[in-house]
């Protein structure tokens, strides 16, 4: 079983990975092709504005959902810190498991979004495409999140109490070093 949730894993860490990636290189590119367009030549895209815009909703909340499996949203770890061990890590997952439910319930609600979205027959202004393909992000997004919220809350339960706030600083420490080298390696 924890061979398909590695397979799963990954998948869905690449998935989140690369179009976050993708997304704001693209975003990017257009904007500054569009800009060079406008000031240079007097002429612009006139749909660049808008896909610029999708392609940068994507990227952040993929790259957010990313985020989870990194461990690099924010989070304010001095009151666990004083807690006892067993208290820290009940207090832990609790916070972890409303961020799945929140999550769950933001992708039900995207969901839902798509569907009224398909049936006014909404089209983008300068796309002329239907307006739920872009907000298809939504739903998709929120359960790559939902499903890295539910995994921190099993890490966090098969993990000794005495570990879950030590666990947690270490692991910062250890993808700030691993940014750190990559960057000495690549130089």
């Amino acid at each position: 079983m924890r061979k398909y949730f590695t397979i799963l894993d990954l998948g869905v860490m690449a998935i989140n990975k690369n179009i976050a990636v993708i997304g704001i290189t693209l975003g990017v590119l257009l904007a500054f092709f569009n800009v060079v367009l406008r000031y240079v030549f007097d002429s612009s895209l006139t749909w660049a504005g808008e896909l610029t815009n999708y392609l940068f909703m994507w990227s952040a909340l993929f790259g957010a959902a990313y985020g989870f499996k990194k461990g690099i949203h924010i989070s304010v770890t001095m009151l666990l810190e004083m807690l006892p061990p067993m208290m820290a890590k009940i207090i832990l997952m609790a916070a972890h498991t409303f961020s799945f439910a929140y999550l769950l319930l933001m992708s039900y609600l995207g969901y839902e979004l798509i569907l009224m979205l398909v049936d006014f027959g909404e089209m983008s202004i300068d796309l002329n495409i239907p307006m739920w393909i872009p907000h298809l992000v939504l739903p998709f997004a929120f359960v790559g999140a939902a499903f890295r919220a539910g995994e921190k809350v099993f890490e966090v339960s098969e993990m000794d109490a005495k570990n879950v706030i030590v666990n947690h600083e270490l692991e910062a420490i250890k993808d700030s070093l691993d940014i750190r080298g990559a960057k000495h390696v690549d130089a």
